[in-house]
């Protein structure tokens, strides 16, 4: 079982999301440094891999580590690492929770702000669910143009009003989700 907290694993992503986003490399480099010193204090580092499937952060215990390359012959427990998806499809086991989550992210658009972002949250919820079986909070800038360029036209049917508030319904969306609008 991982050392890691549950909140201190969403801290570290949201950092690295934020590291990833940041236009400025210094603002870049300032959320890398805070997640290394957040994970420093519980014996964890992280990287992230790069692989053909997306980007997964991973985080693992310092002592498995010997002049910053991970030593297989001290990994005692595979358990102790967490690894979060960054990029590319979701794991379709969690689709469930995944649902769940971007329904109620939907729900809380309607309820804040009415029609026609709730519609919208909604339709957004179906496409991130259904295409990319991943949160909302983890949709890529890419993802998120894919949806309003190509999905949103084609299966929203949108009235002229809900596509006029397009880009607004959407950044209300990510942020309820809890992520920064990209862009």
């Amino acid at each position: 079982m991982t050392d890691l907290p549950a909140e201190t694993v969403t801290e570290v992503e949201r950092l690295t999301r934020l590291a990833r986003e940041a236009v400025d490399e210094g603002a870049a480099a300032a959320y890398r440094e805070e997640r290394a010193s957040l994970l420093a204090d519980h014996g964890y580092t992280a990287r992230i891999r790069e692989g053909d499937t997306g980007d997964v952060l991973v985080c693992y215990p310092t002592d498995w580590v010997e002049d910053g390359v991970v030593r297989p012959d001290r990994i005692d427990d595979t358990d102790r690492g967490v690894e979060v998806r960054l990029s590319g499809p979701g794991d379709p086991d969690e689709w469930d929770e995944v649902e769940e989550r971007n329904r109620a992210v939907a729900e809380r658009v309607a309820a804040e702000h009415g029609d026609p972002h709730g519609t919208t949250a909604h339709a957004l919820a179906d496409f991130m669910g259904n295409h990319y079986g991943k949160p909302i909070a983890e949709a890529t800038e890419d993802e998120l143009a894919e949806f309003r360029e190509e999905y949103f036209p084609r299966n929203a049917w949108p009235t002229e009003r809900q596509q006029a508030l397009l880009e607004e319904s959407v950044q209300l969306t990510v942020e309820e989700a809890g992520s920064r609008f990209p862009g």
